[in-house]
């Protein structure tokens, strides 16, 4: 049964590859204290349907090419600001040239 992980698209630049960055909580086995470490995977997205900030879910697979070990399964959660609408652009009132 393959591993499935959960995370966040940090890049899709490349032509039916993603970067997903899977954040993992643990605690330190000395002083107990609860920390994030988070680590990247390059994943295989056949469609190109992923976009930057996705929530998405991946599996492991055989190797695909020298850093690819998994596959994109499912896109769970469409960020709510792509990098192509971000706030400034939206709220951003067109100007008028006075002469």
């Amino acid at each position: 049964m393959a591993k499935t992980l959960t995370g966040i698209v940090v890049s899709n630049k490349t032509d039916k590859t993603i970067v997903v960055s899977v954040k993992t909580h643990k605690n330190h086995p000395l002083y107990r204290k609860a920390y994030t470490s988070s680590k990247r995977f390059m994943a295989h997205d056949e469609k190109n349907e992923a976009k930057q900030g996705d929530t998405v879910i991946i599996s492991e697979t055989r190797p695909l090419s020298a850093r690819k070990r998994h596959t994109l399964d499912k896109v769970v959660e469409r960020a709510t600001i792509t990098k192509e609408e971000s706030v400034e652009a939206v709220t951003a009132a067109p100007i008028e040239e006075t002469k």
